[in-house]
């Protein structure tokens, strides 16, 4: 796979208020400014040291959508994207994840690929979403840990995961990964 074949993803910064919470798509939890300027310019950075294009997409959620506000100040094109939020926990929506119920969890766990966790969005879902999005490439993007797995997962071929012990940490706040 070439340099412009890639989808290069950051994970957005540590949003305020997450800590001990079940947080997806929705819940749009803010992120301190100093933390979104600084992601912003290790995008720009890594984007002048690579020749990369100067357009940033990102997830409508504050947490992404910031730094891409921050690129956009700076000249740079940025294109808000639906497909990549983050995995949708219905009701479990920001509730701490002490006062979700073991049993619905465990469901969860048990048929980690189809349940849809608080009646949101199942994780094969987001897996057809993220395989699925498009971009001119070489792409830069601004997402979620949940979507930047996801997208990871299909780019190598693996079929759903069939337990929740399968899937992998999610990547670091700030973190890069290049995809497929």
């Amino acid at each position: 796979m070439s340099e412009d074949q890639r989808v290069w993803a950051w994970r957005h910064p540590r949003p305020e208020g997450a800590a001990g919470r079940c947080i997806g798509a929705g819940t749009d939890l803010p992120v301190h400014w100093r933390r979104a300027k600084r992601l912003a310019r290790r995008i720009q950075a890594t984007a002048r040291r690579e020749r990369l294009p100067h357009c940033i997409h990102s997830s409508p959620l504050r947490r992404c959508r910031e730094v891409g506000a921050w690129l956009r100040r700076w000249g740079w094109t940025h294109r808000v994207d639906a497909a990549l939020l983050e995995l949708d926990f219905g009701r479990w929506e920001g509730q701490p994840w002490q006062a979700i119920g073991q049993a619905e969890v465990d469901a969860w766990c048990a048929d980690f690929g189809a349940y849809a966790p608080g009646g949101g969005e199942a994780l094969n879902a987001l897996l057809a979403r993220a395989g699925a999005w498009s971009a001119q490439t070489p792409a830069l993007v601004v997402s979620h840990g949940g979507w930047m797995l996801a997208r990871r997962w299909v780019s190598e071929g693996k079929p759903p995961p069939a337990s929740a012990a399968d899937w992998p940490a999610a990547p670091r706040y700030g973190e890069l990964w290049r995809l497929v």
